[in-house]
This record gives structure tokens, C-alpha cells and sequence, in this order.
């Protein structure tokens, strides 16, 4: 599952009742919450959102706009290092206002139909709790309320993206990107960096935003496994090695293939046997590397690759540039 309340992913507060000990964006951070003996103009800096003591009854909320149109199977709600300033309860709303600007949002929420994922549930201080989402269909927006106030290390939602079926009308879009639903299903090694970094679209921020596998001191290579949204066409390749200087992957190549109706364990050993997109290619430190048609083995429809890295290393991110294709588009 993928956290769609990722701020990674374009996810953003867009309304709360209180901030004003922490904003309320550092809770869709990625990162793991981090501890610090500072304090600002307004108290203890704390890594979370964190509202001030509520003296007029009621409880505080916020809402999150979703950077992409989601289902929710779960929620992780983290606590760590609120000690005696967590909420003693949370309860989640969600609605699906699609097109919908922030203004308008904002002005017509409590009149629209809202769908409960998550009744009136207890939290503990410094701790992480897990609940299930009672709902999973398409939403837009979650309304995250807090009881009666207090503070929040971590928000998390973990669930799918919903593909959005404009993107068949476009061409040259980057088809594993992890907003077009893109995701990492398995890699043999993600010691110093996780493989699903690679999938952002933005620039690495340094060089822990990649993926990066830790020295090999046996035969082989490493590798990683991705599925697409749907089925695509790739006409060209960037691959960028930024901040892996003394550590970038010397060379890479790129597996693939077209599956319907797999699992992600038989995947695992199905990429063994998948046609070669793109041949091994050197690669250099600190640098964007294109390829385009040229390259390519083929120009099959494909919806999963392998990419191998060798023998080990790190890259910050891949982009494969296509066109997504309709399933009853490929018998034409």
C-alpha cells in the first residue's frame, strides 16, 4: 500500500482550526518523527502538528487535500515524543470533491456528503497506532479531528492511487511516476535508500532521497521490481545519479514485461525470464542520463520492469516516458 496522505505526493493541509505550536504539513512527512531540544518563539519545537491548549470546549481538526484521488485501506496514526500533549482521541472523515478548488472546498464541506473511515478512537502518547479505514472508495479530502486537542507526530494513509483516465489522452508523461499510481512491489537489497524514492517526480533533495544498496561482496547485482499503473508504451528513458558520486550504480539495464492477473510473490520470480527493454548501459556520478527510442529493444505494452543496477549503488530516480494504453487497445 502506498501512503496517498504523502506530502511526497502532493498532499497538503489546506484548512486546520489550530497550529500554533506546529504546522500541520510536518505530519504527512515520509520521515520518521525526530526529537530536539529547541524551542521557538512559541514553545518547544515539535516535529508533528501540534495545536495550543483548547480553554473554550470543542476539539481541533484539519483537512487534507489529497494529491491524487485515492482509495484508503489503513491509517497510521503516530504519537512519538507527544508525552503529555497528545490528543486523547481521533476520528476521520473523507469526501470526494474532485475537481473541486481549495476556496470552494472549504466554503461547501459541511454541506457535502462525507463518509466515515474512522469512528472516535482512543491514542496513547509516544506511540504508533494502526486502524483499519470502514470505507474505500474514491475520496478526495480527509477531515482529521482531534480530541480535544494536541499534537500529532505522524499521519499516515495507506492505500492506492485511482488512476486518472486523462492521462490515456497524453503522450510522453513519465509512466512509472508514483503519482500516476506507480509502485515498488520488491527489491533484493534497500539498505541505505528505499526503491520507492526513485518513483518521485521531483529532484532528490540528497542523497538519502534514493535508492542506494549497500556494498556487494558476492557474485551478482542488485534489483528492483515496479509495477505500472496500466499498460504502457516507453519511448525514452532518464535515469539520474544526482548526489551518488562515490557510490552510484556503475551501469544499469532494464527488464520487462506485460502480466495480467498476477501476485506480487509470483512476480518476484516470473522477472527472471522478462525480455530485455533496455541492454546495460554505463552510467556516471551526479548526472541525468536520457536515452530515448534509439535504445530501446522494443515498443511492446508493458505493465511491469525489473531494473538491475551493477553490481551496486544508488540512483536518485528513473523516469520512463510513454504512453498509457487502453486494454482494449491492445488486440488492435
Amino acid at each position: 500500500m502506498i501512503n496517498v496522505a504523502s506530502i511526497e505526493l502532493g498532499s497538503k493541509v489546506i484548512f486546520t482550526t489550530d497550529e500554533f505550536f506546529a504546522s500541520a504539513d510536518r505530519m504527512l512527512q515520509e520521515s520518521e518523527a525526530v526529537f530536539k531540544e529547541e524551542f521557538d518563539e512559541n514553545g518547544h519545537w515539535m516535529d508533528g502538528w501540534e495545536t495550543r491548549r483548547r480553554r473554550n470546549g470543542g476539539n481541533d481538526y484539519c483537512i487534507i487535500k489529497l494529491g491524487t484521488m485515492s482509495k484508503i485501506n489503513s491509517f497510521l496514526v503516530d504519537t512519538s515524543f507527544f508525552r503529555g500533549n497528545y490528543p486523547l482521541a481521533i476520528s476521520i472523515k473523507a469526501y470526494n470533491a474532485k475537481d473541486m478548488k481549495d476556496e470552494e472546498f472549504l466554503e461547501k464541506y459541511e454541506s457535502l456528503e462525507s463518509f466515515e473511515l474512522l469512528a472516535q478512537s482512543d491514542l496513547q502518547g509516544h506511540n504508533k497506532h494502526s486502524f483499519d479505514s470502514s470505507f474505500t472508495s474514491e475520496i478526495t479530502h480527509l477531515k482529521v479531528d482531534i480530541f480535544p486537542d494536541g499534537g500529532i507526530a505522524r499521519f499516515k494513509a495507506f492505500g492506492e492511487i485511482c488512476f486518472d483516465e486523462k492521462l490515456y489522452e497524453q503522450e510522453n508523461i513519465n509512466v512509472i511516476s508514483m503519482r500516476n499510481g506507480a509502485r515498488d512491489i520488491y527489491t533484493n537489497n534497500e539498505f541505505y535508500g528505499s526503491l520507492k524514492n526513485i518513483l518521485k517526480d521531483e529532484d532528490a533533495l540528497n542523497m538519502g532521497d534514493g535508492w542506494e544498496t549497500r556494498r556487494r561482496r558476492e557474485p551478482g547485482f542488485d534489483w528492483g521490481i515496479i509495477e505500472l499503473a496500466k499498460p504502457a508504451i516507453i519511448d525514452n528513458i532518464m535515469i539520474d545519479t544526482k548526489f551518488f558520486k562515490g557510490n552510484f550504480a556503475d551501469s544499469f539495464s532494464i527488464c520487462a514485461a506485460y502480466l495480467e492477473n498476477t501476485t506480487d510473490n509470483s512476480v518476484i520470480t516470473q522477472s527472471m525470464f522478462w525480455e530485455e527493454l533496455i541492454p546495460k548501459q554505463k552510467l556516471t556520478m551526479n548526472n541525468k542520463h536520457y536515452f530515448d527510442e534509439t535504445f530501446l529493444l522494443h515498443k511492446k505494452p508493458i505493465t511491469h520492469i525489473r531494473i538491475n543496477i551493477f553490481p551496486d549503488g544508488g540512483i536518485s530516480r528513473l523516469k520512463l516516458f510513454g504512453k498509457f494504453i487502453r486494454v482494449e487497445e491492445l488486440g488492435k
